[in-house]
């Protein structure tokens, strides 16, 4: 991932941010997840990135919804 990528969301939930992620691809705003858990204990961060270009776009559509 390079400098043009920048983290819009965080959750220790994977949903979330499944959940978001999801709705910015609906929105069609390209966007991945950084899955930081621990695969045993699932104690960490799920982490949503954008390209830094949709970052307004993206975060109005994840007030809009209530995200």
């Amino acid at each position: 991932m390079n400098s043009t990528w920048v983290k819009i969301y965080t959750s220790h939930q994977f949903m979330k941010s499944e959940i978001v992620r999801q709705v910015l691809v609906d929105h069609e705003i390209e966007a991945v997840l950084m899955n930081k858990q621990d695969t045993a204990y699932k104690f960490g961060e799920v982490e949503v990135y954008i390209h830094q270009s949709n970052f307004d776009k993206a975060l109005e559509i994840i007030i809009q919804n209530d995200l």
